[in-house]
């Protein structure tokens, strides 16, 4: 479908956008008292990407001038805040971005699958309270993957070691109704690389093994971290214990689409503003599952404290390159393949997957910014305006000033008092912790 001309969005009447104006100052405030006992320690770097979020798409932060080369039209492109996990529009253009550079500069036109590693629900607020935790599961998961692949594709057992899998794995925390449901996300090459750069297509997928081997890797991870040995042996014996290893359907070589549409799948964000309802007066937040079409209601300060829990803390890696697709394997290979030559006579080659922020909003929201909606004709981007006393000049004669916001102020909602405990501990003791389907 082409896409249509740019209609601009106004971010402030998304009912996500209005619970955060109306409920964070009071979440922030209430956490000590009735949600560290559930979701751990207040982290401090969530009121800075809070705010960020709340100019995203103000005018008054700066904008850009956009206008039609044939008739002249003109309007003005608010910044965004380039928060990912937290702002649904900045994190789907990510999204995006993610999936051409990924297709175009990472994966190579090899059978690739998706594996899903899934845990207990009894033992994921482990990883909600210390998230270091997740990276160690990622590397868990990708120590195992390596072992099994190999096994699954090299006969001869002198070759495994010269065997090189490759892998691109993402951490996600989050479950059908914006639950804390850690679980990670891998695209796999389906087989191996030998030292000349051939690749040998796996043979056998057996999981069974694999999710023995992954089980017991978990429980070994969190016996260091203080899991009980009594509570080990609970879940050892269900007859369902709640870990679980899913491989998906092959992609075949060649399948760009399939592969773009699974890198997007594995970054995508935690929740949907489509499926979302904020009733101010009741303040009361309606959300519908994707999977099961079911709809929840939750206490606003509720929701917002699941949509808090699934920002990344500082620096925390969320997706990782591995084996032949980490970044030492990539840089290395572009490094054979360069012509050899002074500086003068080596013409640095253009990023393939680099795209400009006009083609990723008409990929994603398929709206062209740079069609005017006037005459449908061409438009550029004439400036950048950043200084304060500019934009108010402008904001002002065109009418667009507004010293308060034209929309009602909300009364903080009252607040949901949490039947939870939390024992005494050095750190986090894990409470008892209300478990709800993913």
């Amino acid at each position: 479908m082409d896409a249509q001309a740019y209609i601009q969005r106004k971010p402030r009447q998304s009912a996500h956008l209005q619970l955060v104006e109306d409920c964070f100052e009071a979440l922030e405030r209430a956490w000590d008292e009735h949600y560290a006992s559930k979701y751990g320690y207040w982290r401090g770097h969530v009121q800075r990407i809070i705010y960020e979020y709340l100019d995203c798409g103000d005018l008054r932060n700066g904008f850009a001038r956009v206008r039609c080369a044939d008739c002249g039209h003109e309007y003005l492109l608010p910044f965004s805040c380039k928060r990912r996990h937290f702002c649904p529009s900045c994190h789907a253009r990510r999204v995006a971005e993610f999936g051409e550079f990924l297709v175009d500069q990472v994966l190579l036109d090899v059978p690739h699958r998706q594996w899903v590693f899934t845990l207990p629900k009894m033992l994921r607020v482990w990883f909600m309270y210390d998230r270091r935790l997740l990276g160690k599961l990622a590397r868990i998961t990708w120590k195992l993957l390596q072992k099994f692949i190999k096994a699954s594709s090299i006969n001869d057992k002198a070759s495994v070691e010269d065997a090189s899998p490759a892998a691109v794995i993402a951490i996600q925390t989050f479950g059908e109704q914006v639950n804390f449901n850690p679980h990670i996300h891998v695209i796999l090459a389906d087989g191996c690389f030998l030292n000349d750069g051939k690749f040998v297509e796996a043979w056998a997928h057996d999981t069974a093994e694999l999710k023995d081997a992954f089980t017991g890797a978990v429980f070994a991870l969190l016996a260091d971290h203080g899991l009980s040995d009594s509570r080990i042996d609970t879940i050892r014996s269900w007859q369902h214990s709640g870990f679980q290893v899913y491989r998906g359907a092959q992609i075949r070589a060649g399948d760009r689409d399939g592969l773009e549409r699974l890198a997007q799948y594995i970054v995508r964000c935690p929740f949907a503003q489509s499926r979302m309802a904020y009733d101010r007066e009741s303040s009361q937040v309606s959300y519908r599952g994707k999977t099961t079409g079911a709809v929840k209601l939750y206490a606003a300060l509720d929701f917002l404290a699941r949509l808090v829990v699934q920002i990344p803390s500082p620096g925390e890696q969320m997706v990782r390159y591995l084996g032949h697709y980490s970044n030492k394997s990539r840089g290395m290979r572009k490094k054979e393949f360069e012509p050899v030559g002074s500086a003068a006579q080596v013409i640095p080659p253009k990023r393939p997957g680099s795209k400009r922020w006009a083609r990723l909003i008409a990929k994603v929201f398929l709206t062209d910014p740079l069609t005017c909606p006037k005459c449908q004709g061409s438009m550029k981007i004439l400036s950048f305006i950043e200084k304060d006393d500019v934009i108010t000049k402008i904001l002002k004669h065109l009418g667009l000033w507004h010293e308060l916001w034209e929309r009602p102020v909300a009364n903080a909602p009252p607040l949901i008092e949490f039947d939870g405990y939390c024992e005494e501990g050095p750190q986090h003791t894990l409470p008892e912790y209300e478990y709800e389907a993913c």
